[in-house]
Formats: C-alpha cells, sequence, structure tokens
C-alpha cells in the first residue's frame, strides 16, 4: 500500500511539473496568415526587410539605388571600371573563429578591398556587422572568438525545460555579447558606413511562414534612436538562435490593419550564404563575389555521444554545413551567368578538427591561427568549389 501511496504521489508530482513547464514556456499565438505572409511589417520601423521569392519592397530598391549616388566618384574604381566587392558570410558556430582569422589576416596583409556589401546570416551575421564597422570591432570579434567556451555563450535550463520548454539552452549568455559589442558607438559606425553608400544585410528564418527574410541592417542604425540599438540586436539574436538548442525571437508585426506576432530564429533553417540578385546590375559594372564558407566542405568523421545535446549539435553541425556546399555551387553557377568573379574560402581539408564542447577555447585558436595564417602570406582564393575546374584554368 505504501508503494503504491508513493507512485501516486511521484505521478502527481510529474504532471503537477508539467503542467507549471508548459504554462511557463509557452505563449498565445498570433501569428501571420498565410495570405498575409510577405506583407507584414515591423511595428513602428516599416522599411526594414524583404522575404526571399517576394517582390523587392520599393524602400529597398530604392536603398539599392541609393547606394550608388551615396559613393564617391572614385570609390570602387578600377582600371576606369566601377569593380564592386561582395562579402557574403555562411553561419559556423564555432568554426567562426577560422572565418574572423582570416579576415584579420587578410586586413593585416594589405589586400583586403572595401566591401560594398557585406551580407551574413547565424554567427556569420555578427561577423558581417563587426567586417562592416570596421578594425576596431574585429579585433574585439576577434578577441571574443578566441577566449569564450561554451557556458558564456548558452545555459542549460535543465532536464524539465528540455521536455516542456522551447528550447534545450538559455540564449541569455549570447545576448550578453551580443549587447556588449553592439552598442551605440558600434550602431553610429554602421551608420555612417551606410551613409557612404556600403550596405549590411542580415538573414533571419520566419518560422511560421518557412520563409528567408533580409533585413537591412545599416537602414536600421541609420534612424539612431533606442529603438534600433534594440532591435539591431534582436534581429542577429534571432539569427543565431537555431531552434530546439536556442529559443526563438519574436518580432510584433503589422497587416492587413491588425497586429501579429512572428517567430524567428536562425537564417540557415531556410537560407544559407545569400546574394540579393538585383545589386549589381548594368553595364559598366563589375562584381567580385567573395564567399566565406564556415563549414568543412568535406565529411569530418568523429564519435557522437548518445544524448540529446550531442545529438543535436551533429545535427546542426551537418544541416548547416550541408547548406552552405549547395549554396556556393548555386552561386557559382550565378556568377558564372552573369560573367562575375567568384572567389571562395572555407576551411582548408587538411585541418583536423578536435573540437570537445560547442564553444572549444582551445579548438577556436586553433581556428583562428589557422585562419590567420592562411591570409597573412597571401591567400589563395578558390575560383571554383571543390570538384569543378574555374573556366580558363
Amino acid at each position: 500500500m505504501k508503494n503504491r501511496y508513493r507512485k501516486v504521489i511521484y505521478a502527481l508530482v510529474i504532471i503537477s511539473c508539467f503542467l507549471a513547464s508548459s504554462g511557463c514556456a509557452h505563449v498565445t499565438r498570433h501569428a501571420v496568415p498565410e495570405k498575409l505572409v510577405g506583407t507584414a511589417v515591423v511595428v513602428g520601423m516599416p522599411d526594414l526587410r524583404y522575404y526571399t521569392g517576394k517582390p523587392v519592397s520599393p524602400f529597398m530598391r530604392q536603398s539599392l539605388a541609393d547606394s550608388f549616388k551615396e559613393e564617391g566618384k572614385s570609390d570602387y574604381l578600377v582600371d576606369g571600371i566601377k569593380t564592386y566587392p561582395v562579402l557574403i558570410i555562411g553561419g559556423g558556430v564555432s568554426n567562426s573563429a577560422y572565418g574572423i582569422g582570416l579576415l584579420k589576416g587578410w586586413t593585416e596583409e594589405g589586400s583586403r578591398p572595401v566591401f560594398k556589401i557585406v551580407t551574413g546570416y547565424s554567427s556569420g551575421s555578427i561577423l558581417a556587422t563587426a567586417i562592416f564597422a570596421g578594425k576596431d570591432y574585429e579585433d574585439r570579434l576577434a578577441v571574443l572568438f578566441t577566449s569564450i567556451s561554451t557556458k558564456d555563450i548558452v545555459k542549460d535550463r535543465g532536464t524539465f525545460a528540455i521536455l516542456f520548454g522551447d528550447s534545450v539552452n538559455s540564449s541569455a549568455p549570447l545576448a550578453k555579447k551580443i549587447d556588449d559589442i553592439m552598442g551605440e558607438d558600434f550602431m553610429a559606425k554602421i551608420a555612417q558606413e551606410h551613409k557612404k553608400g556600403r550596405r549590411l544585410y542580415v538573414g533571419t528564418t520566419d518560422f511560421d511562414a518557412q520563409g528567408f527574410v533580409i533585413w537591412d541592417m545599416g537602414a536600421l542604425a541609420s534612424r539612431g534612436d533606442p529603438d534600433s540599438v534594440k532591435m539591431f540586436r534582436k534581429i542577429i539574436l534571432a539569427s543565431c538562435s537555431f531552434p530546439a538548442m536556442l529559443p526563438p525571437v519574436y518580432f510584433q508585426v503589422e497587416a492587413g490593419g491588425k497586429r501579429y506576432d512572428e517567430m524567428h530564429v536562425d537564417g540557415g533553417v531556410i537560407g544559407g550564404v545569400f546574394y540579393i540578385n538585383q545589386l549589381m546590375e548594368g553595364d559598366g559594372v563589375r562584381t567580385q563575389l567573395y564567399i566565406l564558407n564556415l563549414c568543412y566542405m568535406s565529411p569530418h568523421s568523429k564519435q557522437v555521444e548518445d544524448n540529446l545535446v550531442a545529438m543535436t549539435s551533429r545535427l546542426i553541425e551537418s544541416n548547416g554545413a550541408s547548406k552552405m556546399i549547395g549554396d556556393t555551387y548555386r552561386l557559382y553557377a550565378f556568377a558564372k551567368e552573369k560573367g562575375w568573379d567568384y572567389n571562395l574560402a572555407y576551411i582548408p581539408e587538411d585541418f583536423n578538427p578536435r573540437q570537445k564542447e560547442m564553444f572549444d577555447r582551445e579548438e577556436m585558436q586553433r581556428l583562428f591561427k589557422r585562419g590567420y595564417n592562411d591570409a597573412i602570406g597571401g591567400y589563395k582564393w578558390h575560383k571554383a568549389p571543390p570538384g569543378l575546374v574555374a573556366e580558363g584554368k
């Protein structure tokens, strides 16, 4: 009888925890109706973004047109031809250490151009904003990606949150790191570069709509109000929030005269390295695509521990690498069709990973050092993805 009573008590405790966890974790949703997807605008900030696959908004088109008027007459001029370098950065979680090492080494080597356009998603969104803002912020990012560990970026929510919540981890530590880097001085620098005719874009995924959303971050920074700083940080956090591992980020939007909430997550869920097709059109213009693919272009075998966190981490790694590899080939075909200069960088095949956790400090230091050393002596950009031979070779 006593054992039976104890089992009932345990069952009641579990049910109570389930109800409590469910009540805390879930909120009433008001997602944008399918017929209005792509028309919704952020409350108080209507001119910020567009959905791929939908018509580019008039604001975004005007912003692109203005970018060419705002640049100096001698800017981007090579042999009498306007030559626009474009940097496209993918996501890579801790592998981003290789990317910031490569970019820092490229700067010190002396041949890195000023990029007309910079795009990024996931951890690549953090790199993109720092590269756009300038050397001081690149240096801060280099310190960040060589000094952090997993506990500095995510916080374990515990067993019940895993079972009944919206993610394995809390993103509070990551949000704090983003806030520390992206303050008012940072926003002023982004706005200054935007005014020179440069453009910065970050991608997120509208999880409800299964849509890839591109945000004009320079236009946002140029608003110059406190709400803009908060929104900027929020977009970056959303772009880095892979479902299940980190909680989604909600945006209040308006569509059809009503208010809704959008659930946004990591841009890598739907998109990969991205480029806005309408950016560089017209005669007398030359485009140089620089694609920074922060993953391995060939598989690396490792033993995956038999637990939810390790398996989810491996899923993210494999899913992201597969998508980014496919996108490098897609962009190559697109560049060849347009006659653009194609340049690709990725983690070298001979670099053997020794990662022990999601953000392994020693491994990130190794990645940073390899990226830096690869660039300081003059990086030889790949003119085609692996397995393809570039035209003229």
